[in-house]
Formats: structure tokens, C-alpha cells, sequence
């Protein structure tokens, strides 16, 4: 089978021309394909996702970066992206090296799923989706469900001028189901979804008990109560603090805005800012994990970075160049949503390391709250804070015990006052990481991993 590495005469003869201008040049080939399924009772639809090739070139120009972009990845096609750079590159004068340090990184991982998504017909993946119609719609009273199944098959060649040479082939999978219930002008719903790196092995958790369950729990919302509100102690199930972990600490350790005076976290790094039971990481070399990379774009290897480490404060994302204006190491988390897009700090699979409470004990050191579940969305404010947090359902926690079902809610609050407030969290038998998609710039969406186990502490709650 065919893959980037055909090209590396083309993308080497690149780099030795450039490197006649330039005190250093690298260039990412990038190439993906997928297809998904969406199917509810009013159709099915089959989405292949267009084939992607091409590559990114970008050279030091003494003062900044320039860039070209190619979708031919023949010799006529990179030598034009190294005439773009070229005109650029000429009208450079003197400057300096660039800042920090360039990768030296060579390997390779292209581990190949036992069972490629790609090796499943369409039609399979079709009756699989209505299989899991079918079992949710069979649950009297769910009368509609929406399904999706879908694969991303992505090969990453990053080579460089500095002897870099990295090589990656990733593929992920995700489904999800969501059954719907109509009552006297009502409708709710409630949803699965899991994803990761890998082949058909992560569409086992799409079972008829699963589906059959989340059913049933769609039709308990269309009874159940409006959330509490106000302050009060909240228990967050394990994806809500994934969610929380990304929005509260993800965005604001991507370093890049520590440069732009854009993350109120700045200036408090090395500051105790949690209990030393709180430890929170991004991990790009997470085994399997929706948001795992095994190299940056820039050639580091993805790798484990703690933030929050026992309540501390200690550590951020960075790109070669913030690392250079704050005298540490990159981190791995250069990545680009495709050689079309600029290359970002992003996170990769952030969450709440486990505790050692379990549960039950959890609830009843709660006495009276609130557990959030199924975490829908989340947003951030860099510079003031803050954050909230939307979730589709929960239980009220009364005398120590959980009790009535509540309809969707919204956790808000100071980031500091929450991850001070935090009282405990569970083992890591209850440890989830679950996939969802992370936007920076205006359309970069790249998959980000979130998870953690459950986290008790306090905050505002209202309905969302």
C-alpha cells in the first residue's frame, strides 16, 4: 500500500533547495480519507470524506515564519511551493536563527488495527447503525433515535532541515446514538458516544443492553425535575470533568496565550491553585485515545504534560517558540487541523488524573447537591476565569444519597474558586476518556480527548 514516504525524494530536494535561503525549513505532508453514517427515521446518509493530500512548507526568514502550501506532492508541484518560499525568502535580509529549538525526532508508528474501518463495507456500517435504531426504537415510546458511525484513516511525514524525519499513520473511530421521546409537546433525549484510535474493536461498547438502557433514560427525562439552583456542592461524572479540565486548564496553559497576554493562568504558574489531590494532565501519548498523536507538527514526539500537579500549578503546552520565550521544552502539542491550516499549541487528551474516593463515598461527603452528568458543552474565558459548563442530566444528592432525576443544567463560576473547592476524586476504576472536537483560530477543529473520574466541589448551578 502506497503512503507520504513515495514522496520523500520530492520533500528532501525541497528542503536541501530551501536550505540555500534559509537557516532552517521543514514541511508536514498530510493525507486522510474517512467515511461516516447518519441515520435516523427520516433518512440515512453516507458522508465519504474527500480525500485529502498535500503538503505545508515553512521556512525561518530571519524575522518570521513564511509558508506555502501544495495539493501536488509530484517534483513539479513541490518545487512550485519552493518558489513561493523562495520570492519570500530573497526579500529576507540578515535576521537571527529562530527561536527555539527544532526537533531532531526520526521514527515511525504505524501500528495497523487488527480490523480496519476501512476493510467495513458501507453497507455493514449502515446495518450496524440501524441495528442500534433498531434497538432503541423498540423501547415503546423512543420515536426517533439518530445514529452515526464514522472513520478518519490520517498519515502524517514531517521531515525538516534539521535531520528531523517522523512518520505516523493514525485511525480513528467514533458512533454515537441518541433516542428521542415526545410527550405532550416535550422532547428529550440522551446520548453515547466513544471513540479512539483503532479499528472496529471500538464499536463493541454499541451493544442492545447499552443502547436499550439509554433508551429507557431518555424516557425517564420527559419526567424528570428542573435541576436546583445556586450554589452548592456539585459532583461531576467523569466526562463534565473532562470538560472542565479542558476548558479551565486547557486553553489557558496553550502558551501561545500566555505571549499574547490572553491566559489569566500567566502569572500564577508555580502557584498552589488545588488540593494536592487534583492533578491534571495532557496526554498526547494516552494509549488509544481519541485526541493521541504519536508526533507534533513540529516533530516532537506526543507525550504526557502535567499542569495541575497535586493542586501545583507547574506546567503549560508549548510550541518551540514559546518554549523559547519561556526557557523550557516543547511539549508535542504543535498541531495543524491539516496542511491548509496554521500550526497552533492545542491540547491533545486532557483530564483529571484519579483520586481515591470512591463513589459512594463521594456522594455522602456531598450530604446535599448535585451530580452533573453527560457533559454537552463547555466554554472559557482565557483572560477573566471563568468558565461554564452544560450538561444534559443529573441527580440531586440529599441526606448523602442520590435521589430525584433533573433535567439539563449549567455549572458556571471562577476556574480558582472551583479547583480550590474541590473536596475529593473517585478511583480510577471509574476513569472514562471520551472524544470530542476542539476549534482555535476560526474552522481548526482538531480531535481533543477529555476525561477523568468523578470530582466533587462546589459551584453555581442553574438550568441551561
Amino acid at each position: 500500500m502506497s503512503d507520504l514516504r513515495d514522496h520523500e525524494a520530492e520533500l528532501v530536494h525541497l528542503l536541501e533547495r530551501l536550505g540555500r535561503r534559509t537557516r532552517f525549513a521543514e514541511v508536514m505532508a498530510d493525507r486522510s480519507r474517512g467515511l461516516g453514517v447518519r441515520l435516523d427515521k427520516r433518512s440515512t446518509t453516507l458522508s465519504p470524506q474527500p480525500r485529502l493530500e498535500g503538503a505545508i512548507v515553512r521556512a525561518w526568514g530571519g524575522e518570521r515564519w513564511v509558508e506555502a502550501a501544495t495539493s501536488d506532492l509530484s517534483a513539479s508541484g513541490t518545487g512550485n511551493a519552493a518558489e513561493v518560499l523562495d520570492r519570500q525568502l530573497e526579500k529576507a535580509s540578515g535576521g537571527h536563527d529562530p527561536p527555539g529549538e527544532s526537533a531532531t525526532t526520526r521514527g515511525e508508528r504505524t501500528e495497523e488495527p487488527a480490523q480496519p474501518m476501512r476493510d467495513m463495507d458501507p453497507e455493514e456500517m449502515i446495518g450496524l447503525a440501524k441495528d442500534a435504531f433498531g434497538w432503541a426504537t423498540a423501547v415503546p415510546g423512543i420515536r426517533d433515535t439518530q445514529v452515526h458511525v464514522g472513520w478518519t484513516d490520517q498519515e502524517r511525514f514531517y521531515l525538516n532541515s534539521a535531520g528531523a524525519r517522523c512518520f505516523q499513520r493514525l485511525s480513528r473511530v467514533i458512533a454515537g446514538v441518541a433516542p428521542l421521546a415526545f410527550e405532550n409537546g416535550r422532547v428529550e433525549f440522551d446520548f453515547l458516544s466513544e471513540g479512539g484510535i483503532g479499528g472496529r474493536e471500538q464499536l463493541r461498547f454499541l451493544t442492545e443492553e447499552k443502547v436499550t438502557h439509554l433508551a429507557k433514560g431518555t424516557l425517564e427525562l420527559l419526567h424528570a425535575k428542573a435541576p436546583p439552583a445556586g450554589e452548592m456542592t456539585v459532583l461531576l461524572d467523569p466526562s463534565v470533568a473532562g470538560t472542565m479540565a479542558h476548558e479551565s486548564f486547557g486553553h489557558g496553559t496553550e502558551a501561545d496565550q500566555f505571549l499574547r497576554d490572553r491566559s489569566y493562568l500567566k502569572p500564577l504558574l508555580g502557584e498552589t491553585l488545588g488540593p494536592d489531590t487534583l492533578t491534571i494532565v495532557d496526554d498526547g501519548a494516552y494509549p488509544g485515545g481519541w485526541g493521541t498523536i504519536y508526533f507534533d507538527d513540529e516533530g516532537h514526539p506526543g507525550q504526557k504534560t502535567v499542569l495541575v500537579d497535586r493542586g501545583r500549578f507547574v506546567g503549560a503546552l508549548h510550541d518551540r517558540e514559546t518554549a523559547a520565550a519561556y526557557r523550557t521544552k516543547a511539549t508535542g502539542n504543535t498541531r495543524r487541523a491539516d496542511f491548509l491550516s496554521r500550526a497552533f499549541v492545542r491540547m491533545t487528551n486532557t483530564y483529571v488524573e484519579p483520586g481515591d474516593w470512591t463513589l459512594d463515598e463521594l456522594v455522602r461527603e456531598a450530604k446535599d447537591g448535585v451530580l452533573l452528568e453527560r457533559a454537552t458543552s463547555g466554554i472559557e474565558d482565557p483572560q477573566g476565569g471563568q468558565m461554564q459548563l452544560k450538561v444534559k442530566k443529573g441527580r440531586k444528592i440529599e441526606n448523602g444519597q442520590l435521589t430525584d432525576l433533573v433535567t439539563s443544567m449549567a455549572l458556571s463560576g471562577k476556574v480558582l474558586d472551583f479547583l480550590r473547592a474541590t473536596r475529593g476524586i473517585s478511583r480510577r476504576a471509574d476513569f472514562e476518556l471520551g472524544p470530542g472536537y476542539c476549534g482555535k483560530g476560526h474552522t481548526d477543529l482538531l480531535p481533543a480527548g477529555t476525561g477523568g473520574t468523578y470530582l466533587l466541589s462546589t459551584a453555581v448551578v442553574g438550568t441551561a
